[in-house]
């Protein structure tokens, strides 16, 4: 057989009738893998081993679910299974040939088809030896492959057809893999219009929309146009594909990948990206020189840029030596294609004392409680994780003996350090339909992502998440007869608004404007950046004042009026994290992020902004609700777009903000956010808003809400948005039902009626819990929101820098503060950082400094 010759022979084998008889009582456990059946034979379901790892990887004939040589005796007390793959890579060095070079060879390289090769090994040193053995529990034994006579039929066809399957990965989500490039049909022959265009190394925009990022250069006639959003998740108009369509030119370029090596080329007619074998040519037709040109976001060459001043460079920490750091907290995580957002929120969450006990300390009883598919259990892959990045086990520093032979050598040998979380990133995005892509996306919008599911999913009495969580007072007045009322709402998160008209810089700002619109006129590299310097106290006095409340209300007048609002921490949280509100919307609704440096405090007190409640000599507005007023076309609705807006500069999709603001009937964006929150999981997240007929108002069009029944219960979506709030469902339940289900006095009924909090029985509670096998240690949740108030002192001790134009494109890096000095994580890269760029964070993480 040709497959016999990829298996090494193994000690004397059994004869075949014995073999056969040993595996007559297995039988009826060894399955073969059918298509939809997921093989995991690339990674643990418990911990990041994997073929490369010491002991292999066992690979269960039954479940295909794959364990490490440390939790494989686990799933066979748990589920009896008795047959299971072993599966084992090395890599070794290359017999060295006649004339001193390696023999090129490579041993058994299409035994395990999905298994990566290190890019970091040289492969004209190095080969792959790879080895697959049958194990029967609980004695060990081990049958050396193929046997392929020796063995039943079925085994054989079972072990062949496992060690062909595909990646999990693949089929979740095809779109994340990129399949090998084939050269275009059009390459050789493609024509280019002698029309005298020439393009500068800087200053692109695209020629119908003034767009200045995803630009495509058109290789037929030189055109520089914008792509469409989906093509590598940046924003775009399609005007590229536009221009195709009217002329026929059928190759582009993207501006800003041109490097030595090549460039991303699209085919308009093949419908790919494709390669350009004379790619060389084509562009040196309009004057670029690609061997002069280097990959930047903004399509700079490396000699246009002046030192320190790009913020790749200096929230990266370019240019500096940066020292490696090894152990226990200090593993990198690679980056699966755009994943960097999770990368960078995920290190901050578990570098957090409440998170590393809840998951890593509870570890043992998390394992032992899983589900038998532990790969689709949330607890489950949190803990791994934070053991992969906690552990050490995944981060080792080289040896001597391999450093003195590195430095030798003056090359680079893989140390096979850092995890690769792509089971956590299939699950933790499952069915989302940002997350679950291989777009870039926000990391605030993930934070907020991962919160909802710990809160989802409780592992123990005390919720980790409770230590971001605090409560906000709201105090409304209406400006004509200034009555006040004072509200309530959870909040996780502090955003902090950016107030430009406070740059200390501005004339600087004003001369670098009048020099960068001259350079762009004159088609001349761009002058040296002027960021825009912001004092930190003018964002937080901005934060501190009152702002209009559009289309108020007011119970005391009976009628609309002009009211203004301020917010307060009525808590203040164990953790405080703080969001710099950077991106938001120009006039044609495009996405733009605002380059500033705000002097971040190191230590931060907010105690002046705790609430203070109603003060004497102020009145209250009235209780009374507004009228409900149905128009004779639903159609015609308002949605109040200023919190669409605060949504969006969120970063949460625009048509998901506004369906929430349309659902939540133009309450404010703090209602529309706790809508959010608590329907981010579902299919049609961001689908466009559709508003149904009149006759559907009536009868079902209130099923945003959910339709009040014949027993008067309230909407379920309404019982919903109070419970993601850390209150409990017959609490919700029993105030929508004394407000007459109206949300916003709801929520104002729980917080003046404290006793009934008091009063709820506990064991209701339990029927919210998700249907997860790790409920069965999870203990009763505490009544009402769940806050850890206490002093408003805090120190900073981590935040998440962005690289990049929007939250739909760029990279993330994360600096945190262990052991009394600031760590760099990028992504698998981790190192003590000399210059933490602590003023162009996005999201910065502050710990309570103890009374």
């Amino acid at each position: 057989m040709q497959r016999a010759a990829l298996f090494s022979s193994g000690d004397a084998q059994m004869a075949a009738g014995d073999l056969g008889e040993l595996l007559v009582p297995y039988m009826p456990t060894i399955r073969v893998p059918k298509s939809g059946d997921r093989v995991y034979k690339t990674e643990c379901a418990f911990s990041y081993d994997s073929p490369d790892s010491e002991g292999g990887l066992y690979v269960c004939m039954n479940t295909f679910l794959g364990f490490g040589r440390e939790h494989i005796e686990r799933h066979y007390r748990k589920t009896g299974q008795c047959v299971y793959l072993h599966l084992k890579r090395r890599v070794i060095e290359k017999v060295p040939g006649a004339s001193g070079g390696a023999l090129p060879k490579r041993r058994n390289a299409k035994l395990f088809l999905d298994l990566e090769t290190n890019s970091d090994l040289n492969s004209d040193d190095f080969e792959y030896e790879d080895e697959a053995k049958l194990v029967l529990f609980p004695d060990h034994y081990e049958i050396p492959l193929p046997n392929i006579e020796e063995l039943p039929a079925l085994v054989t066809i079972a072990c062949d057809a496992l060690l062909s399957a595909k990646s999990p990965y693949r089929k979740q989500d095809p779109d994340s893999w990129e399949e090998e490039l084939q050269a275009s049909k059009h390459a050789k022959t493609l024509v280019q219009l002698d029309n005298g265009v020439r393009i500068p190394p800087s200053g692109w925009k695209c020629s119908k929309c003034d767009l200045r990022e995803n630009l495509w250069l058109n290789l037929t006639d030189g055109s520089v146009l914008c792509g469409k959003w989906f093509f590598d998740g940046s924003g775009g108009n399609g005007h590229a594909m536009e221009h195709y369509k009217e002329t026929g030119y059928p190759l582009a370029v993207k501006l800003g990948t041109i490097t030595p090596d090549g460039a991303d080329v699209y085919s308009f007619d093949e419908e790919e990206p494709v390669l350009d074998p004379h790619i060389a040519k084509h562009l040196a037709h309009f004057g670029i020189d690609m061997l002069q040109m280097q990959v930047t976001e903004n399509g700079l060459r490396d000699n246009d840029i002046k030192p320190r001043v790009s913020e790749w460079e200096v929230i990266q920490e370019a240019g500096v030596k940066l020292k490696p750091m090894y152990g226990p907290g200090y593993t990198g995580m690679k980056n699966l294609g755009n994943s960097c957002y999770l990368n960078a929120v995920m290190q901050a969450i578990f570098s957090i004392p409440e998170f590393q006990r809840a998951y890593v300390g509870n570890l043992p009883r998390i394992f032992d409680y899983s589900p038998l598919d532990p790969t689709q259990d949330f607890s489950t892959q949190m803990a791994k994780l934070g053991h992969g990045l906690l552990s050490g086990q995944y981060s080792k520093p080289p040896m001597k003996s391999e450093l003195i032979e590195q430095v030798m050598k003056e090359e680079h040998k893989a140390q096979h350090s850092g995890i690769s979380p792509q089971m956590f990133k299939a699950f933790i995005s499952k069915g989302h339909p940002e997350f679950s892509s291989n777009r870039q996306q926000d990391a605030l919008e993930f934070f907020l992502h991962l919160i909802n599911l710990v809160e989802r999913n409780p592992v123990g009495s005390e919720n980790p998440s409770d230590v971001f969580r605090f409560l906000v007072e709201e105090r409304t007045q209406c400006c004509q007869s200034r009555k006040v009322r004072y509200t309530e709402r959870v909040d996780y998160i502090m955003q902090l608004p950016v107030a430009m008209e406070a740059a200390t810089n501005k004339d600087e700002l004003i001369a670098y404007e009048l020099k960068r619109r001259e350079a762009e006129a004159t088609r001349r590299p761009l002058p040296e950046l002027v960021r825009a310097k912001i004092p930190f106290r003018a964002c937080l006095q901005a934060f501190s004042e009152p702002s209009n409340v559009e289309d108020f209300w007011s119970s005391a007048l009976q009628a609309k009026s002009a009211g203004v609002k301020t917010s307060r921490f009525a808590s203040f949280p164990e953790y405080l994290v703080v969001q710099i509100k950077k991106f938001t919307f120009g006039l044609d609704w495009i996405p733009k992020k605002l380059d500033i440096s705000i002097d971040m405090p190191d230590f931060l007190d907010i105690n002046h902004l705790r609430a203070r409640g109603l003060q004497p000599g102020e009145e209250e507005l009235p209780d009374i609700a507004p009228p409900i007023i149905i128009p004779d076309d639903p159609k015609a609705l308002d949605i109040d777009e200023c919190s669409v807006m605060q949504l969006a500069e969120m970063g949460f999709p625009l048509e998901a903000c506004r369906k929430a603001v349309y659902y939540t009937g133009n309450m404010g964006a703090e209602v529309a956010f706790n809508w959010i929150i608590a329907h981010m999981e579902e299919p049609d997240f961001a689908e466009p808003l559709v508003i149904p007929a009149y006759g559907e108002v009536a009868s079902n069009g209130a099923d945003a809400f959910g339709a009040v029944g014949l027993d008067n219960q309230p909407p379920e979506e309404m019982v919903a948005i109070i419970i993601s709030m850390g209150f409990q469902r017959n609490l919700a339940i029993q105030a929508l039902k004394a407000t007459n289900n109206n949300l916003e006095r709801g929520l104002e009924w729980i917080f003046s009626h404290p006793e009934l909090e008091e009063e709820s029985e506990p064991a209701l509670d339990m029927i919210d819990m998700d249907n997860s096998a790790n409920a069965n240690i999870a203990e009763t949740r505490s009544e009402g929101p769940r806050v850890k108030d206490g002093s408003g002192r805090y120190e900073l001790f981590g935040f998440i820098s962005h690289m990049g134009t929007s939250t739909m494109s760029g990279h993330y890096v994360c600096h945190l503060k262990k052991e009394g000095r600031w760590v760099i994580y990028n992504d698998l890269r981790v190192c003590a950082s000399e210059r933490p760029p602590k003023d162009l964070g996005y999201i910065y993480f502050y710990h309570r400094i103890p009374s």
